[in-house]
């Protein structure tokens, strides 16, 4: 299950003294990255799936400079 196998990610996490922030911002930028390859590279698809704005999925690419394929 999703929930237990999470569990066990944020507890090695903790144990290893991964900031909060940190964790949060890997997370996102690995997510994003799944989902725009799903998507084939398309921005409006992606943002869809995500549930977030073309404009704000643009930006946090540049944040965390994922490239479209």
């Amino acid at each position: 299950m999703i929930s237990d196998r999470l569990d066990r990610l944020v507890e090695e996490m903790v144990d290893r003294g991964v900031q909060f922030e940190d964790a949060v911002r890997e997370f996102e930028k690995r997510f994003i990255a799944r989902m725009l390859g799903r998507c084939d590279g398309s921005l409006t698809k992606t943002a869809g799936a995500l549930g977030m704005h073309r404009n704000t999925l643009t930006r946090k690419m540049g944040e965390y400079k994922i490239k479209r394929r």
